[in-house]
């Protein structure tokens, strides 16, 4: 899908910010931790060792396990691939209408005047025109729907995310996923599953609110 790839483009726009961050929260960390002593005293700890949001209000999703489980992404990749394939199907049916058009007149020019010929040749490719035309329309529209879609879907992710980070006294929420950034970061920090069921109880919870209204406008009526 190109709205996961355009996600993944805003992703990597964001790699080199989080690296700087997650150095100088590291830095920070250290220092507060081992009194102004120098960091190489310090011992090493252990990597199994559990670590409390409270202590460090740093946290990461897993962007493609989103896209992934987001009901309301899933959704809407579903609906753009119908109209994609519809789109797709109507370009492919005027395309081979016009192309038994053009076989025809091949088969027949030998019978035709001269002017005849013309005149069929120059309809057929005012009708290659406005079907290439349409292709671009179709394909204008397509790109607005996914851009659409990556404005939804983007705005309700840091909606979310926006909310969840202040109740949970976050300072920062970074993605980490492969190819990302962000080389290594300890599970405790990892509100992926999360966010997801969040999102999917919002999502859902507007589904039956819409459901709700749909019903009682009908009965208004």
């Amino acid at each position: 899908m190109q709205a996961i790839k355009i996600f993944k483009r805003m992703k990597n726009l964001s790699i080199v910010l989080n690296i700087v961050l997650i150095i100088a929260v590291a830095i920070l960390y250290v220092l507060h931790f081992s009194g102004g002593k120098d960091v190489a005293e310090q011992p090493l700890q252990d990597s199994t060792q559990v670590i409390d949001l409270a202590d460090l209000p740093i946290a990461y999703v897993n962007t493609d396990s989103v896209l992934k489980n987001y009901k309301f992404f899933v959704k809407l990749s579903e609906d753009y691939e119908k109209k994609q394939k519809k789109a797709e199907s109507n370009l492919q049916s005027r395309a081979d209408g016009l192309q038994r058009e053009v076989n025809e007149f091949q088969n027949n020019a030998r019978n035709m005047t001269q002017n005849q010929a013309l005149a069929i040749q120059e309809n057929l490719q005012q009708k290659q025109q406005n079907l290439m035309m349409y292709e671009q329309t179709l394909r204008q529209d397509l790109m607005k729907e996914e851009a659409k879609m990556t404005d939804d879907l983007y705005k309700k992710i840091t909606e979310y995310l926006n909310t969840y980070g202040r109740k949970n006294n976050l300072q920062l929420v970074l993605t980490y996923t492969r190819g990302s950034g962000v080389l290594f970061a300890h599970d405790s920090l990892d509100i992926t599953n999360e966010v997801i069921n969040g999102l999917n109880t919002e999502y859902e919870s507007g589904l039956a609110t819409n459901k709700t209204n749909a019903k009682d406008t009908t009965k208004a009526k």
